[in-house]
This record gives C-alpha cells, structure tokens and sequence, in this order.
C-alpha cells in the first residue's frame, strides 16, 4: 500500500492496493453504481468490475482515494497486455466533484504507468473530456453503443448459415475451451476481448446474467468456428449483442450476420423491447451489418492514450 504523490489536497489520500479486501470491493461497487445513477452509464467497465472482487491479479491495481477518511474515488490499472500501454478507468463521487479528485487519480495513474496509458472515457461526458486534456491525453479510439427496437422495430431477418454450417448452445464446462479457443483467433487483434482466459470465462458464467441458452455457437464437422454471446439487462429490458466472433477462415461467408440474427430473434422471443451492442467506430464492416439489421447509434465511449 503507498501514498499517492498525486494526493496533496488536505484531507485527501490515495492508497495503491494489489487487491481489495470484500468491504472494500462493496464500497466501490456501490460508489460506480451511485456515479452511474448520475452520469447515465457505469465509468467502471465489466471487466474492471468483475475485477475489484477477484482478489490479487498479475497486472491489477486499484486506487483508492478517500477524502477525510470516506471514499470519494476510484480507479484502476490493468497491466496484463504485452504490446499495448496499461489500460485505466477512474470514477469520483458525485457527491465530491470539482474538487481536483479526478485529475489526482488521473496522475495517480500516470505515475504508476510510467506515464504510458490508455484511459476509457465512458459516455464521453464533457467533464471526462476536459480532464483527459488536463492529463495531456490524446484521442485515439471510438466505441459506440448501438441500439435497436425488437417487437415494434423492423423484423429481423432469418438467419442463413453458411453451408454445413449447425448451431447449438453453449454447454458450460464441455465448451469451455472450444469457445476459449475460436473468441482469441476471432479477436486477435482485439486488446481486452482477445486476451479472455479460463478465469475471465468463469467470472462470467459466474455472473447472475449468465444464461446458456443465450450462448450460440456455430460448428462445422463438429469444430466449433463461430459464436454469438447474448446478455440480458433485466432492469434497463435490454438485450445485448454480447459478443460476436466468427474464426478467421469462415468470415466473410456471412455467418456472422447469421449468428446476429439468431442472438436478436433470442432476444425478442424473451420479451425484451430493445437490443443494444458496442462495436468500434473504424469497424467500418461491422458498421454496416448491424446499420442494415436496424441498429443506430445511442451513445459514445472514448479512450485516451498518452502520446508514444
């Protein structure tokens, strides 16, 4: 545990912790969802969740700024990429706003990195924009959050598999290693989703949203080289386009707008009034797919890198 450099404000400290102990995973959890409430969106991602109560992880660090001895701020570090700079997120109360609270943890993050990051600005709010430029942060990546109607939208289309082409659900445990296997080449040029392991699968299926019969995957001669991943947002009635990842040597035939069509038809067959997904903004490809499946843009996530 340290004391941050970046903490010189009376009353303010930031401790650097490998793991979080489960109070302070459940404070945390609860500060994320209390800024969620305010900002419309979670500054903390799932992954970055899932990771505050996974105990100690190679690469993981967490910060913790309290403001006279309350939790007024989080953020954190996840070095586990090999080529790519650490990767942060950072959330303040917003109780305890405009009170430099941001830009501390900001330089907290610079310091520990080295000053080499990446930092995700979720919703692109206005104030995460001004304070990546008070970092000397540079824009380098767009996510976007597509939304769709089901019930009252356009219909969704029948899925067409490529020939020989079947597709199943997911069995937990059998498939693991298959689906391990078929998401890191479909995503091999991907920084967070590519790198999945066995732990990650686990802390998912682990998840209260986890539902194998919204886990499709797609075989040919019994390989497994395709796959569409839902997820239910009950208290929001979304339905998401989870994940969707086709092998390298079957994209192209259209299986992966085949697979969209199956998670979507999933989807609404549970009642639910609208499918969200993320795709990147240069995914000029995947753009185009779901823009004819209906889908248009809800909002907007950025991620910062300093310059290298």
């Amino acid at each position: 545990m340290t004391d941050s450099a970046a903490a010189q404000e009376p009353g303010r400290q930031i401790q650097e912790l490998g793991e979080l102990t489960q109070e302070q995973a459940d404070a945390v959890l609860a500060l994320i969802e209390d800024a969620a409430r305010t900002d419309g969106t979670p500054a903390v991602s799932e992954q970055g969740r899932l990771q505050l109560h996974a105990g100690q992880r190679p690469g993981i660090r967490h910060f913790l700024l309290s403001e006279r001895g309350r939790l007024a701020g989080y953020a954190q570090l996840e070095d586990t990429d090999p080529v790519e700079a650490p990767a942060g997120e950072l959330v303040v109360s917003p109780a305890t706003r405009g009170r430099g609270h941001g830009r501390a943890l900001g330089s907290a993050l610079l310091a520990a990195s080295g000053k080499r990051i990446r930092v995700w600005a979720h919703g692109g709010k206005s104030a995460a924009r001004h304070l990546a430029q008070v970092l000397g942060l540079s824009l380098f990546r767009e996510l976007r959050q597509l939304r769709r109607p089901l019930a009252d939208g356009p219909a969704v289309p029948e899925p067409v598999l490529p020939a020989g082409v079947t597709v199943r659900t997911f069995v937990p445990g059998q498939d693991d290693a298959a689906w391990l296997a078929v998401n890191a080449a479909a995503f091999a040029h991907h920084p967070e989703q590519g790198a999945l392991v066995q732990r990650d699968l686990d802390d998912r299926k682990a998840q209260p949203w986890f539902d194998p019969k919204g886990f499709f995957l797609a075989e040919r001669d019994g390989t497994v080289v395709g796959f569409h991943w839902t997820k239910v947002h009950a208290e929001e009635g979304l339905g998401e386009v989870y994940v969707v990842g086709v092998a390298p040597g079957e994209q192209g035939g259209g299986l992966g707008k085949a697979l969209t069509a199956v998670g979507l038809r999933h989807l609404e067959a549970e009642g639910l009034p609208t499918a969200m997904l993320y795709v990147d903004a240069d995914n000029t490809a995947a753009l185009a797919v779901y823009e004819r499946l209906g889908f248009t843009t809800h909002e907007v996530d950025l991620m910062y890198r300093t310059e290298s």
